[in-house]
């Protein structure tokens, strides 16, 4: 890690895992910051964050997807900060912004997939995950 590069807290992770997860396809929809928003506001996990870090954990992940190998560096600094029992959290939250608009696109599940190997979730607790997402999100027409 460079001085360029800040370490994040725990709770700065899990933004981050968000943040990214939303940029994967390169576009970040409304309804996807919108449930991030609403994840840091009203989760257990995030009691004391200091929202207005949200800005600067995104200037850190957009910086480093501007980098070869930037995606590698992001998962390097998660799993620095961010305690193993709470790897299957930030899948979770992952999954709930990638399901906030309604669609999943091809480069989001291999964002999920990458998530999955480099933070060592266990396929059937993610396919249980995934499943939660999903019903969470669903909507009434359509």
């Amino acid at each position: 890690m460079t001085a360029a590069t800040p370490s994040l807290s725990a709770q700065d992770a899990l933004v981050a895992i968000m943040i990214a997860a939303s940029f994967s396809d390169e576009r970040m929809r409304t309804a996807e910051l919108v449930t991030i928003q609403q994840i840091v506001n009203h989760l257990p996990v995030f009691a004391g964050y200091d929202a207005d870090r949200i800005r600067e954990v995104s200037r850190t992940v957009f910086d480093l997807m501007e980098v070869e190998d930037g995606l590698d560096a992001l998962f390097g600094l998660v799993r620095e900060a961010l305690p193993e029992r709470l790897n299957e959290t930030a899948y979770a939250m992952a999954c709930d912004v990638l399901a906030a608009d309604g669609t999943l696109r091809e480069v989001e599940l291999r964002f999920l997939q990458e998530m999955r190997h480099e933070l060592a979730i266990d396929r059937l607790h993610a396919a249980a995950i995934e499943w939660g997402a999903r019903a969470r999100h669903m909507r009434l027409a359509g």
